[in-house]
């Protein structure tokens, strides 16, 4: 069986050590480093299922190393460590790209509770996606239009349009209110009224003719989130 390899770049020894404990007692298979320069290098010319983040780092800044690794690894699930009351950095690091993230300082159940969610929900990042086929029509997400098949089109909002590709680009897989918030609005989902993505999808199913007592495209999963479910391929 693959033991998944995840890559720590943490400049603090002692914090570094005992996350490498840590997943070593999980299965997990680990190289660590302390810099920058030296975690960039890598990030990029090593076969890692998961990169550990520290933000703050000599050498290389770790929103630095995280703007290239999505840039060259895009598949590559990336949680940053930050400390508390870096908010700004958390919320740039997600604009950047980043998985997830955890708040020195942490407690091992925790950091191993989220990198197995990143690494269940992330086998790899999905290909952009740009043109939709429905039940009844189809949808261009780059010129936010769509058209069906009696020859009515519509158009959709920007967030319209980031919710759907997103939706798609994860089909099959039920997404978060939370997940949403946080990787395609890039907003903390934590104190925020999820409320907002349910309104959001109840519009986009009356632009896309998705009945909501029967959904076809979008659907609801109880207690996960929605679903796209609609075969594009």
């Amino acid at each position: 069986m693959h033991k998944r390899r995840v890559l720590v770049v943490e400049d603090d020894a002692a914090i570094r050590r005992g996350i490498v404990d840590a997943l070593h007692f999980e299965g997990y298979d680990t190289v660590d480093v302390g810099d920058g320069d030296e975690g960039y290098r890598r990030a990029l010319n090593g076969a890692f299922d998961l990169l550990l983040l520290d933000l703050v780092l000599p050498g290389m800044s770790g929103l630095e190393i995280l703007r290239e690794v999505r840039n060259a690894c895009t598949t590559l699930p990336v949680v940053i460590l930050t400390a508390r009351g870096e908010e700004s950095d958390r919320v740039r690091g997600l604009k950047l790209g980043a998985d997830d993230y955890v708040v020195k300082p942490f407690s091992v159940a925790e950091l191993l509770a989220r990198v197995q969610a990143v690494l269940r929900r992330s086998p790899e990042r999905p290909a952009e996606v740009s043109k939709l086929k429905l039940p009844e029509g189809s949808v261009n997400l780059d010129r936010r239009e769509g058209k069906f098949r009696d020859g009515e089109k519509f158009t959709l909002s920007e967030r319209e349009v980031e919710l759907l590709r997103y939706l798609a680009g994860h089909a099959g897989r039920a997404i978060s209110r939370d997940e949403i918030m946080a990787r395609v609005w890039n907003i903390d989902p934590r104190g925020i009224n999820s409320r907002t993505i349910d309104m959001h999808v109840v519009r986009l199913r009356e632009k896309l003719r998705d009945d909501p007592s029967e959904p076809r495209i979008i659907l609801t999963v109880r207690g996960q989130g929605y679903m796209y479910a609609v075969e594009n391929r």
